[in-house]
């Protein structure tokens, strides 16, 4: 009773919250859900389309994305729908006024459609998670780097629909003036938005957390939905997969396990196991390695044609080369590509470090890794940032290579498309990449012939004999036959022909660069490595065989006249290798003393030859090898069973793991140690 004596009614606790969720969202019409619901559709779709024109310019290409899923069975535009519709649908419950979170909600994806588009526009590359320190940063001069000339349209534009989402946000809001939760119960009405806003975000952010890892099960849902990951160009993953989910990928990769006796005594015991195994190793060497010109030099897709399984050549593609390697450090290298991969083998050969212990949702360290590391030391580091060059004759962009290097420590970067601009850039006939030649007139440009010149680090990647291979070349002498009994296709058999011919051109370039070295009063060496083969050989792989065959480049280490010391190593030592240990091996060659880095990498090679990852990009072809395991070559290029490995050596691949482990993805206890430090004459 109160105190005029009526009785209070009592409500339960669960008639309140049937009370709650009957008023969840308070009718006018009888047609409000289904008008929400078409409009809620509608305005993610427009999303979805507008972030798409981040990376394409023509309304038609932008439509394609949507209408696939009806006519070519493609659903990469569900994707980036149900990643945008949750944030919206969260947004909504945040704001509880439908119209008033639409409206703001249309205004930043057009706003970050738009910074998105600027970037594009100048580098040629879409925003990635690690553009993110600018606004964290309250960079705005980086921001505005991004407004590309002649961009007022496209801020018109983006500002008028800006406006437009707000009036008719405004105005329906007037016309509507419903809020989505109005329980009569102000505590469950709050505790229902929460639970609204939280439950779809945390899914979103388990789902994103998940989908770079291979095998998980938000990475089986976007493969399920046609996703195919693009990690070599950003730009090119926006255009097949979304916008959304490209930027998505990039978020949360897992990079390593965190190895099993992990800390900074563990990392200080590695360090003076290895700086005591340096002063070993330097106690028989006389040279520094800063004090010579280095040169890596990846040739794109190069391999010996003869070598591939099942074809026949009629006349060697590759004499010069063929003949050098017998005078010179030189054999096999193990790559983790066929077909693709470059900037992952490029990657292993700048820092030592091996794919084979990343996680395999690292599929990329160049767009996964790098652009968000406090620390990745690279041996070009080695010698000042001033001499410290590279040289690419295709656009920056291409694996995010611009900023990439920068933080590598080349203060110069010279492609297609800037920031330095490649002066000689001449194709053969009707290839459309530029010719290794030019690529090599560029380099010898930059290298200072004179003894007194400071030494340089040089970094090249080629691209004259990328993919396809559409009959380029004219006068092409080369003709190709199966020797397994197996037909080819016209266009199989112009395809090989065309990379013999490519081949050919690289052997002929190659002799004249290197003779153009070996008369410059300077040492130099060089480490010139085919990245993978290229992906021209279907009949091949198809045998599993075959697997190991398909994944060995050709790789030599030459060294000029100048060099006072050339030391060949032995074709044990050298005739199987992996990219990890090129510098090392180049050390060796060069009889350059080593930081305890390149002691450990030296001492590494030595047990282990060739090591290649469990796991690579099934798109590009690539095939586990074996299923789920690393693969590790002894120096007869035979597979070695790691369980039987004796202790020291399993010692040396556990310590591996450690110390990439704490470069990568650790404290970096490492970093302040002098394990990247090179003693000095």
């Amino acid at each position: 009773m109160n105190s005029n004596g009526s009785e209070v009614k009592r409500v339960s606790v669960k008639q309140r919250v049937a009370d709650a969720a009957r008023h969840v969202f308070r009718r006018r019409k009888n047609d409000w859900v289904a008008f929400y619901i078409l409009a809620f559709i509608a305005i993610n779709i427009y999303a979805v389309l507008k972030m798409q024109t981040v990376a394409e310019s023509k309304f038609s290409n932008i439509w394609r994305f949507f209408t696939q899923m009806f006519s070519g069975g493609k659903f990469q535009f569900l994707n980036n729908f149900l990643i945008l519709s949750i944030i919206s649908f969260a947004l909504c419950f945040l704001i509880n006024r439908f119209w008033v979170a639409m409206s703001l909600y249309v205004s930043l994806v057009v706003l970050i459609a738009t910074v998105d588009r600027f970037k594009v526009l100048v580098r040629n590359e879409a925003i990635t998670p690690a553009d993110l320190s600018f606004v964290s940063g309250g960079t705005a001069g980086d921001v505005a780097s991004f407004i590309p000339p002649g961009s007022g349209s496209i801020i018109v534009r983006a500002v008028l629909t800006i406006v437009i989402a707000i009036i008719l946000g405004v105005l329906l809001t007037r016309w509507d003036r419903r809020s989505l939760i109005v329980p009569r119960n102000r505590s469950l009405g709050i505790i229902f938005r929460i639970l609204l806003i939280i439950l779809p975000l945390g899914f979103e952010a388990a789902f994103i957390s998940a989908m770079s890892t291979t095998d998980s099960w938000a990475n089986k849902a976007l493969l399920a939905l046609s996703d195919k990951p693009s990690l070599w160009d950003n730009l090119t993953d926006c255009k097949k997969n979304g916008t959304v989910v490209a930027f998505a990928r990039n978020i949360n990769p897992k990079i390593m396990t965190e190895p099993e006796g992990y800390s900074k005594e563990t990392m200080k015991a590695i360090a003076e196991r290895y700086s005591k195994a340096a002063r070993e190793i330097n106690s028989e060497r006389t040279q520094d390695l800063n004090k010579s010109t280095v040169i890596t030099l990846l040739s794109e897709s190069f391999s010996d044609p003869t070598r591939a399984p099942g074809i026949s050549l009629n006349e060697d593609p590759m004499p010069y080369i063929r003949s050098l390697k017998k005078d010179t450090t030189s054999g096999l290298m193990l790559s983790s590509g066929y077909g693709g991969g470059t900037a992952n083998i490029e990657y292993m050969v700048l820092t030592g470090l091996s794919m084979a212990n990343f996680s395999p949702s690292l599929t990329s360290p160049y767009q996964q890794l790098v652009p968000k590391a406090s620390w990745t030391p690279t041996f070009n580091q080695d010698w000042e940032s001033s001499q410290s060059y590279a040289f690419h004759p295709y656009s920056s962009a291409m694996y995010s290579r611009r900023s990439n290097y920068a933080k590598f420590g080349f203060s110069q970067f010279y492609t297609l498309n800037g920031p330095q601009y490649l002066k000689y850039k001449k194709k053969i006939d009707k290839s459309r990449y530029v010719a290794d030649s030019e690529l090599y007139k560029a380099a010898l440009e930059k290298i200072n012939g004179s003894a007194d010149a400071k030494p340089q680090f040089i970094q090249l990647a080629s691209m004259q004999n990328h993919m396809p291979y559409n009959n380029w070349y004219n006068n092409n002498q080369f003709k190709a036959h199966t020797t397994d009994g197996t037909k080819l296709s016209n266009n199989r058999l112009n395809s090989i022909q065309t990379y013999a011919k490519g081949m050919s051109y690289t052997d002929t370039a190659t002799k004249e660069f290197l003779a153009r070295l070996d008369a410059m009063d300077k040492p130099i060496t060089v480490i010139f490595y085919g990245d993978h083969l290229p992906g021209i050989y279907p009949n091949a792989a198809k045998n599993k065989k075959n697997t190991i065959a398909l994944h060995e480049t050709d790789y030599f280490i030459w060294s000029n006249k100048a060099s006072r010391q050339n030391n060949k190593l032995p074709g044990k030592e050298a005739a199987y290798t992996s990219p990890n240990f090129l510098m090392a091996e180049a050390a060796a060659q060069m009889n350059a003393r080593v930081s305890p880095y390149l002691a450990f990498l030296t001492r590494l090679h030595t047990a282990v030859p060739a090591m290649e990852p469990p796991v690579v990009n099934t798109i590009q072809g690539w095939k586990r090898i074996p299923e789920g395991d690393a693969l590790y070559l002894d120096s007869n290029g035979e597979q070695i069973d790691i369980t039987q490995a004796d202790k020291a050596t399993r010692q040396l691949l556990s310590d591996y793991r450690l110390i990439q482990y704490d470069i990568t993805a650790g404290k970096q206890y490492l970093r302040d140690t002098g394990f990247m430090k090179y003693p000095r004459g």
